[in-house]
């Protein structure tokens, strides 16, 4: 199995950026756990602060993963051309967010990704991309 994980704007800096939401530890140290923890799966890594650059990575997915894990950051609340690039393509692709948006400010309630992602996962920290890669696995 093939999982690609797609992170948006600003998370190049968790450990950094907020470290009472998004908590201290950075992703390529998460990422090689989540390698470790899942030998089988082959994970691939794309963060992007750019739009453009997020659609690109989608696209390309198409026909060469088995799943997509992402967060798009600020970009869940505002991107329809995401939500565009995700309809287009036929690999599913689970939602993530570290942290409950809807326990944070209004904006962020509204997701335009979700009604056409497989599911979504939010809250559980870093810990919500493990669980998008179980939902492929299960």
């Amino acid at each position: 199995m093939k999982i690609l994980i797609i992170n948006g704007p600003n998370l190049n800096l968790l450990g950094k950026r907020e470290p009472t939401i998004y908590g201290n530890r950075d992703f390529d140290t998460y990422l090689g756990e989540l390698r470790s923890r899942f030998p089988k799966v082959e994970i691939a890594y794309f963060q992007s602060n750019v739009e453009g650059e997020i659609i690109n990575a989608l696209h390309a997915a198409d026909g060469t993963y088995d799943g997509i894990a992402l967060n798009a950051g600020g970009y869940t609340h505002t991107s329809v051309a995401i939500a565009d690039a995700i309809k287009a393509i036929g690999v599913p692709v689970v939602e993530v967010h570290i942290s409950c948006i809807l326990a944070r400010e209004e904006f962020r309630h509204i997701s335009l990704l979700a009604p056409v992602c497989k599911g979504s996962i939010m809250g559980f920290g870093l810990d919500s991309y493990r669980l998008a890669i179980l939902s492929f696995l299960n």
